[in-house]
């Protein structure tokens, strides 16, 4: 039994939560692998920033339900939230204007940084000083979160492609970070989603037909996130 089923165990989850139970468990079983990964050749702060990267796509996971696709009910999102499964302060700040790609709530807390200011991935690239252009935050190993220069609908970590040629290489569907599938809506896309990497179905809701299986794009993101470094 998984840490999340063993957490959950004794307590009556809303509906909808087994349409992204799945995803959810691949998400911590990546946090935990991330967390027991070698940190040998690595400097300390380098070890936490894979672990930084995971929270933040699962929780715009779960953002991209309720917020964008408006699929997820709000009983199901509070409940996540108050299970500790949902980052609420993290996903609160991506809807206020200038905070849509934060990379971490760590970025704004000004006592964690030199002068009280936020870190310096908060600082568009075009008007950062040389040294500092394309240097990861050493907590969150995120390059830049400011609004306009994320890439992939996210931001640019410390192992995103830079430039187009690396881009097209990698392929945009590895680095995405929205996980609505093309032309999808509704609790469809959701269920697919939670299928799993083996093509495993979820039973249809919403109008879901049973033959649907999960998204290419959300395959490649799964896997994607488990060959990052």
């Amino acid at each position: 039994m998984s840490a999340l089923k063993r957490k959950l165990k004794n307590k009556k989850a809303p509906d909808g939560w087994d349409m992204i139970e799945e995803v959810i468990e691949d998400f911590e079983t990546q946090m935990k692998d991330a967390v027991n990964d070698e940190h040998e050749g690595k400097r300390k702060a380098e070890g936490n920033w894979k672990i930084h990267r995971i929270h933040w796509e699962k929780n715009r996971f779960i953002y991209d339900l309720m917020y964008v696709r408006k699929v997820m009910s709000r009983e199901l999102f509070d409940w996540l939230c108050r299970e500790k499964i949902a980052d609420g302060p993290l996903i609160a700040k991506w809807r206020k204007p200038g905070y849509e790609i934060l990379c971490s709530m760590l970025a704004i807390q000004k006592g964690n940084h030199n002068f009280g200011t936020t870190s310096h991935c908060r600082v568009p690239l075009r008007v950062r000083a040389a040294q500092q252009r394309v240097t990861p935050d050493v907590q969150t190993g995120c390059i830049s979160c400011a609004s306009g220069d994320g890439k992939f609908g996210g931001p640019i970590w410390w192992n995103t492609p830079l430039d187009d040629a690396e881009a097209a290489a990698e392929g945009e569907e590895a680095n995405r970070s929205t996980w609505a599938p093309a032309g999808g809506g509704g609790w469809g896309g959701a269920a697919a989603a939670a299928g799993g990497g083996g093509g495993r179905k979820r039973p249809a809701a919403g109008g879901l037909d049973d033959e649907d299986e999960m998204p290419d794009e959300v395959r490649a993101r799964l896997e994607a996130l488990k060959r990052a470094a």
